[in-house]
């Protein structure tokens, strides 16, 4: 039987996809990639396939999930099938680096990032910047791992040889452009099949703590982004900023159909995109408030995808 299969390692974030699937009465299975085989030589099932592997997956216990999920998804493209966030997708959701390299070759302006391995070399990559305040962050991040801000070098060394350093899991640290925003938010902007679907503005007053997903609380240590309580999160009607056909455009280049971009505006009106979000997950109150609806309008989507692929 012909059927939507989700890649993931996180049934939280899955699950309101799940409740929209069976409302609509579509045939799903779900594939948690934390662990598996793959046999080059079998068929894959028939169906569309949509991968949401997270780039955190290993704050999970999920060390080697991304680099399954990626084997997989060379399998299933290699056998023609349906796959929404295929393997290029995969290779920007857990490097940083991918993601503006891929970013700069639109035109999109991202911060200024220097990408160092070694402690040393952090250091050295901070003074090579020559700019503060900056910021640190791992280059396979989600839930904003290791994001620390500094004012100066001095700081960044007392961080680094002291002991609350955090080595990012692929070994490649990010000193970064801290981009300060005159008001107090940024945006995020969700994508649906490679378009622009809405914008959330997130309320940055308390600091940068970004994840939408209706599992993340202030208890919650596991959180994608960071965690922030619902109400900092707000549909913005009729959004139109000149970047949204410019983002379009580097989804296209890169293969990605569902992402959520995060952007900022800064001190004298340039916008920066800094996150992609290829696993994107939505908030149900500023959904409830706006009436708009993430999960169902991908369900809806990939129910679409599955029946052209069942009439072809």
């Amino acid at each position: 039987m012909s059927k939507i299969h989700v890649i993931h390692e996180n049934e939280e974030w899955t699950n309101h996809l799940v409740h929209r699937l069976k409302e609509l009465n579509l045939p799903y299975e779900l594939w948690h990639l934390d662990q598996g085989t793959i046999d080059l030589e079998a068929m894959p099932p028939e169906g569309v396939f949509y991968n949401r592997m997270s780039a955190s997956s290993h704050t999970r216990g999920h060390r080697y999930a991304p680099e399954l999920t990626e084997g997989v998804l060379a399998w299933l493209e290699a056998n023609d099938r349906t796959v929404f966030n295929g393997t290029r997708a995969i290779r920007l959701e857990v490097s940083k680096v991918n993601q503006y390299t891929a970013l700069r070759r639109e035109g999109i302006r991202v911060p200024k990032t220097i990408a160092a391995v070694g402690k040393a070399q952090i250091i050295d990559a901070a003074e090579q910047l020559a700019l503060t305040p900056f910021i640190t962050k791992h280059n396979r991040a989600g839930k904003g791992l290791g994001v620390q801000l500094f004012h100066t070098i001095e700081g960044l060394k007392e961080y680094v040889y002291g002991p609350s350093f955090e080595e990012s899991v692929d070994g490649i640290t990010l000193i970064q452009q801290y981009i300060e925003s005159p008001e107090p938010y940024i945006t995020r902007c969700e994508f649906i099949g490679g378009k622009f679907f809405y914008a959330v503005r997130v309320d940055t007053s308390e600091g940068f703590e970004l994840c939408p997903a209706d599992a993340c609380s202030i208890e919650d240590q596991f959180c994608p982004v960071g965690e922030t309580p619902p109400a900092k999160f707000e549909i913005v009607e009729g959004f139109d900023d000149p970047i949204i056909p410019k983002l379009e455009q580097f989804l296209k280049a890169n293969a990605i159909d569902i992402a959520g971009i995060e952007i900022i505006r800064d001190r004298d009106g340039n916008v920066y995109a800094y996150d992609v979000n290829t696993n994107t997950n939505y908030n149900s109150d500023a959904e409830a408030k706006a009436g708009r609806y993430g999960m169902l309008e991908l369900a809806t989507f990939l129910g679409d995808a599955l029946h052209v692929t069942t009439t072809k």
